[in-house]
């Protein structure tokens, strides 16, 4: 079978056994180094077969694994939406299970199940997917799944995630019977795949948890959830009288609240839940009688503060909630646990044994009477009631991290020369002559189904699209080289140059769809983000439509050695972005430790 599939600088690292910093100082160093054929200007994509060939022609080749061959094929086989759905049908194949798989890649995948075993095979398959997918997938860093795992006590017991994504936390829990439900039908069958592969008696149901409870009525040993955070649709309206609500109805905007009730209704008495919790839930004003209740009846048992990056869908540092239901009869507790644990999460599991066993505590670790958090704002912030004995790992962190981000900064090579008056159109010229095809997301879409949905927010922080919708009349599906630009230029959103293809275009956003042979779309991109520049500079009353922005008559030719530089410098703008919130906490952490003594100058 012919290699024509492409591989990113990431592949390129793996397959060599090198950094990917390697990858980038070849590409600098060798003339003869392959030529990009695809990806973006950030992240380009070349030629399996011809950097292989380079490899060896430079005394660097290190035979690529079959595993890592038959991955990349699978990734050709389809597009980057669909791949969930074909790895999960390579997962039933080594189950030896009917699957709907190409008959070439089947008899693959049957063949790297021999070698490799079944179980070794689809877990490289997985982690390959994960890494490529990182940022729509937000899979719970398996350390603290186990984490969590583990203090909830799931080993030998019965065991639901309401949220299980891809089964990233049940895989940790060893439980006797594992359940979970998904949203996405293309991540449960991935989820029940890998868990039965990894021998789990497993009922894996998709489906909206807290609309359409698939375990309703049914209790288990331990429940472990990492929801989704900051969810306004989650059922507010139709769900106002539920019986889960059990310490209070959860406000609009604290969906996390509602997941973590659904989650009590769901464990036995004397049973644990161990939820991730945005940082904000415990001091937010609308969760307070909530939280007051929980602490009333001595459900909550302990409050862990980790590090940012523990739950990939928030920025900050999440907190873990350990709950125990309540036994009828029983004397509840008078204390709470509260750990400040960042990102040791061996000391989280030593405090929480600490705290079972009522023995002495680890630093940065206390226990707080609840009648000393029923004050008004029921503020249950860990920071504010442990005081912190070693808080100098942020610091190092978050400089590494800066200095790696430094590294990536790239200027685009671009001559200076005497000013010239070029012709100009506007894109409403464009698309009255069929250059450019202007539409516009729906203002209202339905909320859930299995269609990604690409969201304005999703543009502003260039992620993955996070929003989920159902096939509806009206709606705009993205093509790869679309550009997508916000309603307003001065929002803060970029505009973009899709490299996908398949999800559904949001409200308030604008989709351009060019003739690639009369309008390069990354020098278009470039033309709008110039139209917000100028508006950034009128009054914030000032409303730039980039409908009717302006741009350069140029050939196709010179439009793309443009669009190549201002692909460029878009990425620098990204970059500049993460430095700047990167540095701002550098800053904050290093005056912190500077002051409490956990920081030394040198």
């Amino acid at each position: 079978m012919q290699d024509d599939v492409l591989v990113n600088a990431v592949d390129i690292a793996r397959m060599a056994d090198v950094g990917r910093a390697a990858v980038s100082n070849w590409r600098k160093r060798f003339d003869d180094f392959p030529q990009p054929v695809g990806g973006t200007a950030s992240s380009p994509a070349f030629s399996l077969s011809e950097v292989e060939q380079w490899l060896r022609d430079h005394d660097r080749y290190v035979e690529v694994s079959p595993l890592e061959r038959f991955w990349q094929r699978l990734r050709s086989s389809t597009d980057d939406l669909r791949l969930g759905e074909v790895v999960a049908e390579v997962g039933a194949v080594l189950l030896e299970e009917s699957a709907e798989l190409d008959d070439a890649l089947a008899r693959e995948a049957r063949e790297i199940g021999q070698a490799e075993g079944a179980v070794a095979a689809f877990d490289g398959i997985c982690e390959r997917y994960v890494d490529l997918h990182s940022r729509r997938l937000l899979a719970t860093p398996p350390a603290v799944a186990r984490l969590m795992t583990t203090i909830g006590g799931t080993e030998g017991g019965t065991v639901l995630d309401p949220a299980c994504g891809i089964g990233t936390i049940l895989l940790e829990t060893h439980g006797s019977q594992v359940a979970g439900q998904e949203l996405n039908e293309s991540a449960a069958r991935l989820t029940s795949v890998r868990l039965r592969l990894h021998g789990y008696e497993a009922q894996i149901e998709a489906g909206d948890s807290l609309r359409d409870d698939a375990f309703a009525g049914v209790q288990f040993d331990a429940v472990v959830c990492n929801p989704p955070f900051n969810e306004r649709g989650w059922g507010y309206e139709e769900l106002t009288s539920d019986p889960r609500w059990e310490f209070g109805l959860p406000p609009r905007g604290e969906s996390e609240l509602a997941w973590m009730q659904h989650c009590l209704a769901h464990v036995k008495p004397g049973g644990l839940v161990v939820i991730m919790m945005p940082s904000v839930a415990a001091n937010r004003r609308p969760g307070r009688r909530i939280r007051g209740n929980l602490l009333r009846a001595g459900t909550l048992r302990a409050i862990i503060s980790l590090f940012p990056g523990a739950a990939p869908a928030s920025s900050g540092p999440p907190d873990l909630w350990v709950l125990r239901k309540p036994v009828e009869g029983g004397e509840p507790p008078s204390d709470v646990l509260m750990v400040n644990a960042g990102e040791d999460l061996s000391l989280a599991e030593t405090a929480w044994r600490a705290y079972c066993e009522k023995a002495e505590l680890p630093e940065n670790s206390r226990v707080v009477r609840i009648i000393d958090l029923l004050d008004e704002e029921v503020d249950l912030t860990t920071s504010h009631r442990v005081v912190t004995q070693e808080r100098t790992s942020g610091y190092p962190v978050m400089s590494d991290r800066l200095s790696s981000v430094v590294k990536e900064l790239r200027l685009p090579r671009i001559a200076a020369k005497p000013r010239r008056d070029l012709v100009m159109t506007n894109l409403g010229e464009l698309a009255r002559a069929g250059v450019v095809t202007i539409m516009q997301g729906p203002l209202k879409l339905p909320e859930g189904g299995d269609l990604p949905l690409l969201t304005a927010k999703d543009l502003l922080l260039n992620r993955e699209p996070s929003g989920r919708t159902q096939d509806t009349p009206g709606l705009v599906r993205v093509q790869k080289g679309d550009v997508i630009a916000s309603l307003l230029l001065s929002s803060g959103a970029l505009p973009r140059v899709m490299t996908q293809a398949g999800a559904v275009l949001g409200s308030q956003l604008l989709l351009f769809r060019t003739d690639p042979e009369r309008l390069d779309p990354h020098f278009l991109a470039g033309c709008l983000r110039a139209e917000g520049s100028t508006g950034s500079h009128h009054s914030s009353a000032v409303r730039r439509d980039p409908r009717r922005a302006s741009l350069p008559r140029l050939p196709i030719e010179e439009q793309r050695r443009y669009g190549e530089s201002f692909a460029q410098l878009l990425a620098l703008e990204d970059t500049v972005r993460a430095l700047r919130e990167i540095s701002d906490n550098l800053v904050v952490a290093g005056i912190d430790g500077l002051l409490d003594g956990s920081l030394t100058p040198e």
